[in-house]
């Protein structure tokens, strides 16, 4: 029988070549690269497995191969002519990679987003489309920075080379389109990074201006967590203000920071000044500002810049009667709707104050609108003050420079008695009234009349004090010390010390320390 034939040396190499392992679609990039690595490293995976020695002759070979392409090709392996060419035909006789991934790009970091996942873990896709996000920036970024150079070698008045030409300063038409661009590169940045670009630093407006940020102390107990578009544009206005800049865009710097913090007086002081300055219309101004102050009630700066505004322009108008009486008007007007918001904003009426001594509004309408709204509450404090300025500080009817609590004999007997008559009266509406109290104490005081004027007038309120629980009486605590100083008044110190500890006992003990000090003041 004629011998076997002799499988030939190709087919023992396809019995003992082993297939490359198949991959199914990978789902992050971590996998991906995973994948790339074993498939441009022949055999790699299944040497990890096995190790070199447990390979076959020819996965060996493959391995060994595809180890030396980058050596071989990089000429950190010098082979001699024969032996490179038979390297490389063995190499597209197996269809080798030629370039491949090392070992450390196969464990490649990839960083992570700005919500702190690891990019290995995106998917492809997310992947490739943070990748296009982030040509899409450098492209921006690269225009930007044409832009900036351009404007920058305008504003210096340099030549261009070889002419005598200087450099063409941008357009407001590129303004515009750096301004675009810029809200697109911090739209990105926060996306990529978490970045956040200030609408400050999107504008090309303020190109020119070097924000100074606030610099916390080392280890501050307290540090200030400002959040981030207020800092930055503080710091704008450090700049600015450090600057002595007073132009348009700060006037809308300073609108801009009111809007987020209205209680930071020293932007209210700059932005007066710049309104002084710039010459701003001061009937603008404080149509901007009546807003703001209805949005702020209790804003102490707010109305401390509506002063200075009014002693401004009051000095600008002082000729003009019209102007003057179209200004008084016009402030009236909306105190009346500001104090509907709040009737008692101590800011409000304290400005108001100020607005009839500059503006002379000495007037019954003044006095019959605060009567209003004494009439609407009987208990607001600051109408009663009011109205008592109003009456005894009257430059036509009072001493200037008088205190509140003295003797005034420039005021008519009967503007005292009338006074007298409205106290009583609105302390018989509401006998536990301080405030009513208190003004008919002011008005005895300016007429120089004894508090026993009123004494009768007090007793109403007031019956069998000392004679025991049941028969005791007393309507208005404020009526009971009343009485206790026209006691004292008139010398009787022992009935004004029994009254003094009826209010300690029992209608006013939760001030029973100040009433027992009372006694000891008067001696009893």
């Amino acid at each position: 029988m004629p011998p076997k034939a002799k499988a030939s040396s190709k087919a023992k190499e396809a019995a003992s070549k082993t297939k490359e392992p198949e991959f199914s679609p990978p789902k992050t990039v971590n996998e991906r690269t995973t994948q790339r690595y074993y498939q441009t490293n022949p055999c790699e995976k299944r040497r990890e497995e096995v190790g070199l020695h447990g390979l076959t002759p020819t996965e060996r070979q493959t391995w060994a191969n595809a180890f030396f392409i980058p050596l071989i090709a990089s000429k950190q392996v010098v082979l001699s002519n024969k032996a490179d060419r038979e390297f490389w035909k063995q190499v597209s006789k197996e269809s080798l990679p030629v370039r491949r991934l090392s070992r450390t790009q196969k464990n490649r970091a990839w960083g992570h987003d700005r919500h702190g996942r690891d990019l290995g873990d995106l998917s492809p896709e997310e992947f490739d489309r943070r990748a296009l996000q982030q040509a899409r920036l450098a492209a921006l970024e690269a225009l930007h920075n044409r832009f900036l150079q351009r404007r920058g070698l305008a504003r210096l008045g340099l030549t261009r080379p070889g002419s005598d030409s200087v450099h063409e300063d941008v357009t407001p038409e590129e303004i515009e389109d750096d301004r675009q661009r810029r809200q697109e590169m911090a739209k990105l940045k926060n996306e990529l990074y978490g970045e956040k670009m200030g609408p400050y630093a999107q504008d090309p407006e303020w190109d020119d201006v070097v924000p100074i940020p606030a610099e916390e102390p080392e280890g501050a107990l307290a540090a200030i967590a400002y959040p981030d578009h207020y800092a930055e544009a503080i710091s704008y206005l450090r700049a600015v203000m450090a600057a002595e800049e007073y132009s348009p865009r700060t006037l809308r710097l300073t609108e801009h920071v009111i809007s987020m913090n209205a209680a930071h007086y020293t932007v209210w002081l700059y932005r007066f000044k710049i309104i002084q300055a710039l010459d701003i219309p001061i009937p603008d101004e404080i149509e901007w500002l009546n807003q703001v102050s209805l949005e702020n009630l209790k804003n102490y700066q707010i109305w401390h810049h509506r002063q200075l505004l009014l002693d401004h322009y009051r000095a600008k108008i002082s000729g003009d009667a019209d102007a003057v009486s179209k200004l008084a008007r016009s402030e009236s007007e909306f105190l009346r709707v500001i104090l509907a918001e709040d009737t008692k904003n101590y800011h409000v009426w304290s400005y108001r104050q100020s607005l009839v001594r500059k503006l002379g509004l000495w007037t019954p309408q003044e006095l019959g609108a605060t009567q209003s709204f004494i009439e609407d509450d009987v208990r607001n404090n600051s109408a009663w003050s009011h109205r008592f300025f109003l009456v005894f500080s009257d430059p036509a009817a009072s001493t200037p420079g008088a205190h509140a609590t003295e003797h005034d004999p420039a005021v008519p007997a009967d503007t005292v008695d009338r006074e007298i008559r409205y106290a009583q009266d609105k302390a018989a509406v509401a006998p536990q009234n301080q405030a009513a109290w208190n003004y008919l104490r002011g008005v005895l005081a300016k007429g120089a009349r004894p508090l026993a004027t009123a004494e009768a007038f007090a007793a109403q309120f007031v019956a069998g004090v000392g004679e025991g629980e049941e028969q005791e009486r007393v309507r208005s605590s404020h009526a009971l010390n009343f009485l206790a100083d026209v006691w004292v008044e008139k010398g009787e110190k022992e009935k004004a010390a029994l009254y003094l500890s009826r209010l300690a006992e029992k209608w006013d003990p939760i001030r029973a320390g100040y009433w027992n000090y009372r006694k000891q003041q008067i001696g009893a």
